[in-house]
C-alpha cells in the first residue's frame, strides 16, 4: 500500500509550496489527497508565513469551507466549518499532531506551525469525539521538527504600531543525525489598528526528536501568552431589535480598563516502534493548562440606533485537559489484497473551574463608544470547578486496497463513552451527570480510474455530547444519550500535477435538543447539505491560484415550534466564495505580487428569519521579495488586508453574538536565514 505516506512522514508540497499532497486522517494515518475519501487541505509552513498570518484562524482565510464567527482583537477564535461551529465555548477543538487536549484552547499562534490540516465533515472515528462537540470539520496542526539545520530570524510590524521579531532554530546531531531540536520563540507588542487597544504576545515551543531505524519518539514542549486591553467583545442583539449598519472596523466598545491574558502550557510525547516491518505499535501522552484572567463585558444592542448596554465581569477561568492514546498499525497482504489495519484506544478528561465578579452596567454607542470611569470590580477569590469530561474511545480501521491500489475501501468502528459531571459554584456538590455511550461507524471508498482522477465517497459520524434537561422542564435532569450527526459525501479530484482540484457534494444532519411543551427532547434536526469546489497550486510556472466557492442549501428540518420548520440555520451563509493569486513578475526576478477576494452570503442571526448580517467583500493585496544579502537568504513581504475597508458584520456564533469585520490593516515584515 505505497499510496499511503509513512505515519511519521510529513507529506510534500505541491509544486508552488502552498499546499501538501497530504495530510494525515487521524487514527489512518497521513494519506495522500488522491487516496483519501475526504475533502481535504494540508497548507504548509511557506503559506502561513507569506500569507504573514500570526494565527491559525488567519491563515484559513482562504479556505472556501471555513469562516470565523469571532473578532480578530478579540479574546477567542471560533469558526464554522461546513456550516457547524468548531472552537465555541471553553473546550477547544484544535488537535496537535493529532490529538486533541494539547494545542493552546482559545487561540492559537503559528510560529510553531509547519502544517495546518482541514478535514471537512465529522472525524468523530478519525480523531474521536471532539472536545466541545463540534462535528463541521477537523483542524490538526502539524508542530515544526528539525529537517535541516536553520536559523532564521523575522522581524514584523503590524499597525498601528505592533512591532516583533521571531526567531526559528533548528539542529541536527548524532552519527546519523538521528537527533533533532528545533526551538521557535516570538514577541510582539504595541497598540493594534482598534482604539483603545494594545496587545502583547509571546511564545515560546520546543520540539524534540529521535529517528531510529525502528524506534521513533518526539516531545514538544510550548507556552503562549496572549494579553489584550481594550479586548474587542461581539456584541448581542435584544430581541425586537432591528440590527444597525455595522460601525467602522476600529470602533471598539471596550473600556480602556478592560483587559484580557490567557496562558497556555501544553506538552505532548510520541513514541512508534516497528516490532516487524509490518506491525508497529504506537502511544502518545500530553496535556495542557489555560488560565483566564480578565475584567471585560458582553454589550448588547438596545435599539435601530447602536445604544448598548454592558456589564463588566471580573472573571478566571482554568482549563485542565489531559490525553493519551496508544494502539497498533498492521500491514497485511492477502493475495492480491492489501490491508491496514489499526486498532487504538484513547482517553480524554478535561476539568473547568470558573468564576465571575459582576460590576456595574454601563451604556454606550457603536458608532460613538463612550469612555466610563474605571470599575474597581474585584478579582474572584476562590475558582470554583464547575464541570469534568472523560471521553474514552477504542476504534478498529481497515483500508483495503485491491486492483493495483486504484479501488481503496476504508471501513471503521469507533465505541465512545461519554462521561461528564457539572458541579454547583456555590456548595461544591455535584449538580448534574451523564454517562453514556455510542458506536459510530465509517465507510470510505475511493476509485482511481485513470492517472489523475480520483472519485470518492464516504458515510461517516460525528458526535456531540448529549443534553441535560434544565432544571425548567418537567423531566429536569433526563441525561440523553450522545447526538449523532451523519454525513453522506461523494465528490472527484483532479491531480493535474501543479495543481490539485477536488468538487465534492455532501449532506450533514445534526439532531438538537429542545423545551416543547414543558418537555426536554431530542426533538429538532439541522441539516446542511452543499456543493464545494476547493482548488491550489499553479496555473503557470509563475502564477499560483489558492480558494473555492462553497454553495449551502441549510435547513431547519424539526423543530417542536412548527413556525422555524424549513428556516436557515444560525451562522450559514448562502454562499462563500475565496480566490487568491500569487503572480511572480518576469522581469523583475525575486518580486511576487499577491491579491485575494473573500465573499460571504447572507447569514441568519436568528432561527425565525427575522435578524441577518448582510452579504460582505473583502479584498487583500500584497507583494513579497526573495533576494540574497550579504549571502543569506532574505525575503520581505508587505501586506494590507481590507483594502477598501469594507465596514461589515463578518459573522455570528451560533448562539447569537455578533462579530464586526476587521478594518484595513497594514502588515510587513523581513526574513533572513542566517
Amino acid at each position: 500500500m505505497e499510496g499511503s505516506a509513512p505515519r511519521n512522514a510529513v507529506p510534500p508540497p505541491y509544486t508552488g509550496g502552498q499546499v501538501a499532497t497530504g495530510s494525515r486522517l487521524g487514527l489512518l494515518g497521513n494519506t495522500g489527497v488522491m487516496d483519501s475519501p475526504f475533502s481535504t487541505s494540508s497548507y504548509t509552513d511557506r503559506w502561513i508565513s507569506d500569507r504573514q498570518a500570526a494565527t491559525v484562524t488567519e491563515a484559513l482565510a482562504l479556505d472556501p469551507s471555513v469562516r470565523t464567527a469571532t473578532n480578530p482583537g478579540g479574546q477567542v477564535d471560533s469558526l464554522f466549518i461546513r456550516g457547524f461551529p468548531v472552537g465555541e465555548g471553553n473546550s477547544g477543538e484544535i488537535a496537535f499532531d493529532g490529538q486533541y487536549g494539547i494545542a493552546p484552547n482559545y487561540r492559537v499562534f503559528t510560529e510553531f506551525v509547519e502544517r495546518i490540516e482541514v478535514l471537512r465533515g465529522p472525524g468523530a472515528l478519525l480523531y474521536g469525539m471532539s472536545p466541545n462537540s463540534g462535528i463541521g470539520g477537523v483542524i490538526n496542526i502539524v508542530p515544526k521538527r528539525a529537517e535541516e539545520d536553520l536559523t532564521r530570524l523575522t522581524l514584523n510590524y503590524a499597525s498601528a504600531s505592533q512591532f516583533g521579531g521571531h526567531l526559528d532554530l533548528a539542529r541536527r546531531f548524532g552519527d546519523q543525525r538521528q537527533w533533532g531540536l528545533r526551538f521557535n520563540g516570538s514577541y510582539r507588542q504595541g497598540d493594534t489598528d482598534l482604539d483603545k487597544q494594545r496587545r502583547e504576545a509571546f511564545v515560546g515551543a520546543l520540539a524534540l526528536d529521535y529517528r531510529g531505524e525502528r524506534f521513533r519518539a518526539s516531545l514538544d514542549f510550548f507556552r503562549q501568552q496572549d494579553t489584550l486591553d481594550a479586548p474587542l467583545r461581539p456584541v448581542l442583539l435584544a430581541p425586537g431589535v432591528r440590527l444597525p449598519s455595522a460601525p467602522n472596523g476600529r470602533r471598539n466598545l471596550s473600556q480602556p480598563w478592560e483587559w484580557s491574558r490567557v496562558t497556555d502550557d501544553g506538552a505532548l510525547l510520541r513514541a512508534e516502534y516497528d516490532l516487524t516491518d509490518s506491525i508497529t505499535v504506537f502511544g502518545n501522552l500530553g496535556g495542557s493548562q489555560t488560565e483566564v484572567r480578565r475584567l471585560f463585558s458582553l454589550p448588547t444592542i438596545v435599539n435601530a440606533l447602536g445604544d448598548t448596554t454592558s456589564t463588566p465581569g471580573n472573571a478566571t477561568f482554568r482549563i485542565e485537559r489531559y490525553s493519551a492514546s496508544g494502539g497498533a498499525r498492521a500491514r497485511i497482504a492477502t493475495g492480491p489484497i492489501g490491508h491496514m489495519v489499526t486498532l487504538q484506544a484513547d482517553a480524554y478528561h478535561e476539568q473547568q473551574d470558573r468564576l465571575i465578579v459582576n460590576g456595574t452596567a454601563y451604556r454606550s454607542n457603536i458608532y460613538q463608544p463612550v469612555l466610563r470611569s474605571e470599575q474597581a470590580v474585584p478579582a474572584p477569590g476562590r475558582v470554583p470547578r464547575v464541570s469534568t469530561t472523560a471521553l474514552t474511545g477504542l476504534s478498529l480501521a481497515d483500508t483495503i486496497a485491491m486492483f493495483d491500489e486504484r479501488l481503496r475501501l476504508m471501513l471503521g468502528l469507533r465505541l465512545q463513552r461519554v462521561e461528564s459531571n457539572n458541579y454547583n459554584a456555590t456548595t461544591g456538590g455535584r449538580s448534574s451527570a451523564y454517562d453514556e455511550s455510542a458506536v459510530t461507524p465509517f465507510v470510505g471508498l475511493v476509485v482511481r480510474p485513470w492517472a489523475g482522477i480520483s472519485l470518492y465517497a464516504n458515510y461517516i459520524e460525528g458526535l456531540s455530547r448529549g443534553d441535560i434537561a434544565p432544571t425548567t422542564a418537567a423531566n429536569a435532569g433526563e441525561a440523553f444519550a450522545p447526538y449523532r450527526a451523519q454525513q453522506y459525501e461523494a465528490g472527484v479530484k483532479f491531480d493535474l500535477r501543479r495543481a490539485i482540484v477536488t468538487l465534492s457534494a455532501f449532506q450533514i444532519t445534526r439532531p438538537t435538543a429542545e423545551l416543547s411543551n414543558n418537555i426536554y427532547s431530542v426533538g429538532g434536526e439541522q441539516r446542511v447539505r452543499g456543493l464545494e469546489l476547493t482548488s491550489s497550486g499553479e496555473i503557470t510556472p509563475s502564477l499560483r491560484l489558492l480558494g473555492g466557492l462553497t454553495l449551502f442549501d441549510a435547513e431547519i428540518t424539526r423543530s417542536g415550534t412548527a413556525a422555524v420548520v424549513g428556516n436557515r440555520p444560525i451562522g450559514v451563509p448562502t454562499y462563500q466564495t475565496n480566490l487568491g493569486l500569487d503572480w511572480d513578475l518576469p522581469w523583475t526576478p525575486g518580486l511576487s505580487l499577491n491579491g485575494a477576494v473573500v465573499l460571504t452570503g447572507r447569514q441568519q442571526v436568528d432561527t425565525t428569519n427575522t435578524v441577518s448580517l448582510p452579504a460582505w467583500a473583502r479584498l487583500d493585496i500584497g507583494a513579497r521579495y526573495r533576494a540574497e544579502i550579504a549571502g543569506r537568504p532574505t525575503t520581505f513581504r508587505a501586506s494590507i488586508l481590507n483594502v477598501t475597508d469594507n465596514d461589515h458584520w463578518a459573522g455570528v456564533a451560533s448562539f447569537g453574538t455578533i462579530s464586526q469585520g476587521a478594518p484595513r490593516t497594514f502588515l510587513f515584515s523581513v526574513t533572513a536565514d542566517l
